[in-house]
């Protein structure tokens, strides 16, 4: 996809990082020792930004140029294809396959 800087919304793609954040934390806390978190408050915060995300994708991709809309539809589908499940724990110190 070929954009510039100024065609991609920077506040929104913002939101989006921070969104993705905040779900890196939460597979973090489900390896912390029972006791050391407030596990209800981060189960809040993890549902509140779950239900961000779907109105957040769709305002970033809103205000991208109707150019990029096909490539990104492709580059979505072809991303999605080849997730695997385990992939979400990489870099997480006991769960990753690669560090062990």
């Amino acid at each position: 996809m070929d954009l510039t800087p100024s065609e991609i919304p920077q506040r929104l793609i913002r939101q989006l990082f921070a969104l993705d954040a905040d779900y890196a934390e939460a597979r973090w806390a489900l390896d912390q020792p029972p006791g050391t978190l407030d596990v209800k408050a981060m189960l809040r915060d993890t549902l509140a930004a779950l239900e961000q995300l779907p109105d957040a994708c769709a305002r970033f991709r809103k205000t991208l140029p109707p150019r990029a809309h096909p490539a990104l539809a492709r580059l979505e589908v072809i991303v999605r294809q080849s997730l695997l499940p385990a992939e979400a724990y990489h870099m997480v110190p006991s769960r990753d396959p690669q560090t062990g």
